[in-house]
Parts: C-alpha cells; structure tokens; sequence
C-alpha cells in the first residue's frame, strides 16, 4: 500500500504561522516529526498531501492503492494496525473525526465508514504540540530505543538519575552535568552536546546534532530538535529544528519554528498575573481565542529573530520572517514579514529577508534553494500583494 499523510484544511489554518512553510505532518511533537513517527509504525515511507505551493518541496505519491492518513494524529501500535487493515473503500473514523480511509482517489465521494472508540493524541491547535509533548517524548523514547543499547556515560562528574531511563546515542558528549530521569526519560540524539553545569530534567529530548550550551536549565516536556543551540531556561517547549536560543532568558509553554534566534535575554512570559486563561491569536478567525490554558507561551513561525533582552507578553504569536528588537513589548500578534521597532511595525522587504535566510542557511550547511524563495515570496505576498 501506499501511504499518504493528508493536511485537514481547517486544522492547517488554525496551525498557522508553523503550517504556513510545512506540512501538518512534518510538526514536530515528542522526539519525532509526526511523519517519521508514521514512517516507524508502518515500516515504510510516506509522501504529503498539502497545500499546492508547498507541494513541490513536500511531493505527493500516489498509487492504483493509496492509504490516506490525517496527518495530525499521532500513531500508536493499535492505530497502525487498524489503518493497514483497512480494505478499499473503508474509511477509519473515531466519532465523526475521520482518522484514515483507503481510496485510489484523494477525495472520493462514497467510503464505508468503520470505527474506532480507542483515544488518540490529535494536534488540533498550537497549543496542542507542547501539551502533547511529554507523553510523545515517553512514547518515541519506546519506540527508537526498543532492543537497542544505550551509548555509556564515561563522565566521572555527570550525574544520572534513573540511568534505566536515559538513552545516549552514538557520538553524544555529555560533560559535567546532571541527567535527572525520575520523572520522565530523558533522550540524547546522535551527535548532541550536553555542556558543563547543564541540568535536564525528563521528560526531555535533545535531536541530533542539538546543542545545551554551558549550565543550561531544561526542563521537563521539552523538546530541542536537530542542531538547535540553546541555554538559559526552557520549560515544555518544542524548538522544531536548526533554531537557537543559545543564551540566558526563559521561554516557556513556547513552540519555536527552524530558523529562528532568540536574542540574549530575551524572556517570554507563560502565565498571567490573574492566572486566567491565555488568549492566543486564531489565523483563520483573525480574532484572539481562549486556549482553555493557564499557561501558554511563545509561537514563533520560521525565520523570525529577536533582538537582546526582547520580551514577549504570554500568549503571542509571531509569524514568518519577523523581527523583534527594542525594550518595549511587541504586540501579542506579529504579523509574517513585520519589522518590530519600539512601538512601530514596519514591513520587512522580501529580498532583505531572502539575503538573511541564505546567509542562517549557509553557516549550517544548507541550501536556500528557489523552492524556499517561492514558498517565502508567497506567504509574504498574502500580507503584501
């Protein structure tokens, strides 16, 4: 069969600015992206299914037999079992919330409905990524280290709390700090750094190739995806990937696109003085929108930056290719390709921002390639026609 991961319209709007540069299935929630925890649970690989011009950087496979899966839910044994067992022309739904079908075309007009009462984890909302975060960690920590055997610690001054809980991969260098797993497992990617005076508290992530920078406080239900470089405090967060926040401030309930810097010092807050709930800009609604949560943080798409001791009022969002620099708060909606000067939104000129992306892209190796340029040129011309 062949596997397709599938963008619900309306979740992908309400998913924005993250979702403005990559499909719903390549969001990262726990250790893996909900692609590659697909890509684990059938033994396979899949192609997406999304918006038209992301689709050329994220191509579409199609088959005579094709599986169709609703790319925001997260998979577990008994949910992969029941989407291969689907038989053509079956869809899997859990209410009226449609999981999966198996149809030759994308949008068929009749399928036999079979159910399912099992819970999943659905990412519906922004906030959903870091809620869901510490039980995704525990779950990919099952699921990467299942039969295999931790790389030791050999570092006389690293302290390890519940070892049985923590997994080191290849080429990790861990020196002079503390690993305290009594709360959750604590997994280190291939190549990461974990620097002197470091405390990470599981549920904790660290990808490949990920940096703790010298006495860095993570703690739990964060994630730090691959080659971010961050210090400071981070609590139940989720850094995508190849972003940085490499010194001290705090950031918190957050969930950080790829390439993005958090300037030194820059603080986020995540709880109101009157403890209330979080309002949190709604793209599609173009309205702010009770989260249901009493803390909530920082939602920052890719490419945006912000200056030294920035600080953010809770629950703001800031979208694609924005910068934040000077002593006041910005507002707790940033638009894509906004420039924040002290009490001023300026618009950021695409080919400054193109010169940007290629210069952050090159000091880790990477290609900014025409296919970025047209996905970024497009997102900016939604604001600026």
């Amino acid at each position: 069969m062949n596997y397709i991961l599938y963008d619900d319209p309306l979740t992908r709007e309400n998913l924005l600015p993250l979702t403005f540069t990559r499909p719903i299935a390549t969001l990262r929630v726990g250790i893996l992206t909900l692609a590659e925890k697909w890509m684990h649970h059938l033994g396979t690989s899949v192609s997406y299914h999304t918006a038209s011009y992301l689709q050329e950087k994220f191509p579409l496979v199609t088959a005579e037999d094709n599986v169709y899966i609703n790319a925001t839910v997260c998979p577990t044994s008994s949910l992969t079992k029941a989407v291969k067992a689907l038989q053509q022309g079956q869809a899997l739904y859990q209410g009226e919330q449609l999981l999966a079908y198996r149809h030759k075309e994308a949008s068929p007009q009749h399928l036999t409905v079979v159910s399912t009462t099992t819970p999943y984890r659905i990412v519906r909302h922004l906030y959903d990524i870091f809620t869901y975060n510490g039980e995704e960690i525990a779950a990919d920590f099952m699921l990467l280290t299942a039969g295999r055997e931790s790389q030791p610690i050999t570092d006389l001054h690293t302290i390890v709390y519940h070892p049985e809980k923590v997994f080191i991969e290849e080429g990790a260098s861990i020196k002079a700090c503390v690993l305290n797993a009594a709360n959750g497992y604590i997994y280190i990617g291939k190549n990461a750094q974990v620097q002197e005076m470091s405390v990470l508290q599981g549920n904790f992530a660290l990808c490949e190739g990920a940096v703790v920078n010298i006495g860095g406080k993570m703690r739990s239900n964060t994630t730090i995806g691959p080659y971010c470089k961050v210090g400071g405090e981070i609590n139940n967060c989720v850094l995508t990937g190849y972003s940085n926040k490499a010194h001290d401030g705090f950031l918190g309930n957050a969930v950080i696109g790829e390439w993005c810097n958090l300037g030194a010092d820059t603080n986020c807050s995540n709880l109101k003085n009157n403890y209330s709930n979080v309002r949190l800009w709604n793209y599609p609604t173009k309205t702010f929108m009770d989260t249901g949560k009493q803390f909530c943080g920082l939602m920052m798409g890719d490419h945006s930056k912000t200056g030294i001791n920035t600080m953010f009022n809770t629950g703001t969002v800031v979208g694609v290719c924005s910068n934040v620099v000077g002593g006041s708060f910005p507002p707790k909606f940033v638009p894509s390709f906004s420039w924040h000067k002290g009490d001023a939104l300026e618009v950021y000129q695409l080919a400054k921002a193109f010169v940007t992306a290629e210069k952050v892209m090159q000091r880790r190796k990477k290609t900014f390639t025409a296919v970025d340029q047209q996905i970024l040129q497009y997102i900016y011309e939604l604001d600026h026609p």
